[in-house]
């Protein structure tokens, strides 16, 4: 696999390193940064941009 870009999500703080790295492309692949080596979890672009749709709409409901 060639090498990927990887990023923190802007809610990651440096207080603590409970974070996700999100690396997105054809397929959105997240991992635990305390964790890299294990791997990761993919998921298709379609499903992440979902995801997201759905997480902001539920914030906007608060």
């Amino acid at each position: 696999m060639s090498s990927r870009e990887w990023h923190k999500s802007s809610y990651s703080s440096g207080v603590n390193n409970n974070c996700v790295e999100v690396s997105e492309g054809r397929a959105v692949l997240v991992r635990d940064t305390q964790n890299r080596g294990l791997g990761h979890l993919s998921y298709p672009s379609s499903e992440w941009s979902g995801l997201l749709v759905a997480l902001k709409a539920s914030s906007g409901n608060r």
